[in-house]
């Protein structure tokens, strides 16, 4: 039930459903055939986002988010957490801790993302405050990293001209007290929203890296093989160009379709085109996937100069670059 206060602050901070539409955000790939089925996403993450924000309590917001289809419920739940966290942030209250301790723990993975989406919104000097305390999952704070990742998406779907075409470059901020790798974690969130800017159209997504300096290759195709494989779009014969197109960065590519499935198994829904992306970019069943996912995780107080993030991701990653080598031999 909505209350006079939430009413206000959905008006005042929820974008329409039109607004996210690539027409409406001016995408160049608006007239793709994949883009009415790729709007749904960031259109559930609206409706996560207003029920979240419009809310008298948990309750009521899991119950709505339970009617979402499985295919699309993780991405209400990153609206969702989105407006917890922003509410826990600007007032007082634990409701991230507690839906992400709860009822939303499988969605963690995107949720991480939902906080990300949270931070453009939100003074740099309270970021520090966006990651509740999740000292009882596996995967906390090591995958807090995707809320950076969130952030990049964020910036690259709504600040398109600065953050893709002009390649502006963020400032660096010491998440977990390595600011060299923000810009990273922040590439790998845009390399997600080149595929939603170009539609999912293979070629032009593959062309819109290319022009990003070559140095962020590596972190924006782990974008790309993330938003694939976790979004879907584009048919098996134009998914197996983007390997080719992906060059010497091809086991990235095939390391975000990893981490893409790992969460979709996590979530306990993996849908058909999941398990073709991962099949094309990893030549690896999703299950395989998520077994490489289990078998190369770091514990998250792990010593050394890498956050244990990357190192989870360059052991999955070591996993296909000797089979990019033989073939770009």
């Amino acid at each position: 039930m909505s209350t006079t206060l939430g009413s206000l602050r959905r008006l005042l901070m929820a974008p329409s459903l039109e607004e996210v539409t690539f027409g409406s955000r001016g995408f160049p790939g608006a007239s793709s055939e994949y883009a009415p089925k790729l709007e749904a996403i960031p259109q559930s993450v609206v409706c996560g986002f207003e029920w979240g924000i419009d809310s008298r309590d948990q309750w009521e917001v899991v119950r709505r988010l339970g009617f979402v289809e499985p295919e699309l419920r993780g991405f209400a739940y990153e609206g969702a957490t989105m407006a917890f966290t922003i509410r826990d942030v600007m007032g007082r209250g634990t409701r991230t801790r507690d839906l992400l301790s709860g009822p939303g723990a499988e969605h963690l993975f995107v949720a991480y993302i939902g906080i990300g989406f949270a931070m453009n919104h939100l003074p740099r000097g309270l970021w520090r405050k966006v990651v509740p305390d999740l000292a009882g999952s596996p995967y906390h704070p090591t995958m807090s990293w995707l809320a950076v990742d969130g952030y990049g998406f964020d910036l690259a779907y709504f600040h398109t001209r600065k953050w893709v075409d002009e390649q502006r470059v963020p400032a660096p901020y010491p998440w977990h007290g390595r600011p060299d790798y923000f810009p990273r974690a922040i590439d790998q969130g845009i390399g997600r929203a080149l595929w939603f800017i170009h539609g999912a159209q293979s070629a032009e997504v593959a062309a819109a890296v290319a022009r990003f300096d070559p140095a962020r290759h590596a972190d924006l195709w782990s974008g790309v093989g993330l938003a694939a494989t976790f979004a879907g779009g584009g048919t098996p014969d134009e998914l197996a160009g983007l390997p080719a197109a992906a060059g010497e960065h091809r086991a990235e590519l095939a390391l975000g379709s990893v981490f893409a499935v790992k969460a979709r198994i996590h979530a306990g829904f993996v849908p058909t085109h999941s398990a073709t992306a991962v099949e094309t970019f990893g030549e690896i069943t999703p299950e395989a996937a998520s077994e490489l996912a289990d078998a190369t995780a770091v514990a998250p107080d792990a010593p050394g100069a890498v956050p244990p993030y990357e190192v989870w991701r360059s052991r999955i990653r070591a996993r296909f670059t000797a089979a990019t080598k033989n073939l770009l031999a």
